[in-house]
């Protein structure tokens, strides 16, 4: 009797992608490894994705599309802007390396297109030049992305040295050991902030505010030099 192959759709070949860059990151990940997951052949994949690259944009879209559906506008340009920064954060924290494929991809994608001109939209009431409004979305997303993604690079580092230590080892004990090796001159300040536990805050909501309000003050600041002009 011929073994039946597979029954396999766009839907399943992204589901199976998200799984396949949650375990293995986005450095591992080929269409080889994602056909042995489907159990199929590599080729089979091109008739829904023309290539990998192709396959990333879908999957960025598909982001883009979640980050519309959760996101909900109120209140003036900072409120707004504030909350699509949580939304896209909460986002890209729910599906594995999504920073990097938004990162990596072009806006030739419908839903990606809709999420730019919805943060676009958010700073449109601002006396902003129009190329100065573009550089306030760049620059929102750009520090939501790296904060994303450093964090998940962070976790990951982490994972790594209690794989190869142990569940006992402690993440900072080699950076204590090298901070040791070193002059107050060159480390003092770093080694004093390093063990009071400041790094202790990366990725923490505390560390994401901060950074955010950083970035929308400085944009208020430049909207009143813009409106006494």
């Amino acid at each position: 009797m011929k073994k039946q192959q597979p029954q396999i759709s766009e839907d399943k070949i992204m589901e199976a992608s998200w799984e396949l860059l949650g375990e293995e990151g986005i450095e591992k990940f080929s269409m080889r490894r994602l056909a042995d997951r489907l159990g199929i052949q590599a080729p089979s994949l091109y008739w829904y994705f023309k290539s990998k690259q192709n396959l990333y944009q879908r999957l960025a879209n598909q982001v883009s599309k979640i980050i519309l559906e959760e996101y909900h506008s109120e209140g003036d340009w900072k409120e707004q802007l504030t909350g699509l920064a949580v939304t896209v954060r909460s986002v890209l924290g729910r599906y594995p390396c999504s920073t990097q494929l938004m990162m990596s991809t072009l806006p030739h994608e419908p839903d990606i297109i809709r999420f730019t001109n919805r943060m676009l939209l958010c700073v449109e009431s601002t006396p902003l030049e129009q190329d100065q409004k573009m550089q306030v979305v760049l620059t929102l997303m750009n520090y939501v992305f790296n904060f994303v993604l450093d964090d998940y690079e962070h976790q990951r580092n982490v994972s790594a040295i209690l794989k190869e230590h142990g569940a006992g080892a402690l993440p900072g004990e080699e950076m204590i050991s090298l901070l040791n090796t070193m002059s107050e001159t060159d480390s003092g300040l770093f080694r004093r902030m390093f063990t009071n536990g400041l790094f202790e805050l990366m990725g923490t909501d505390k560390a994401f505010e901060f950074g955010l309000k950083l970035i929308l003050l400085g944009t208020e600041q430049v909207i009143k030099e813009q409106e006494k002009m």
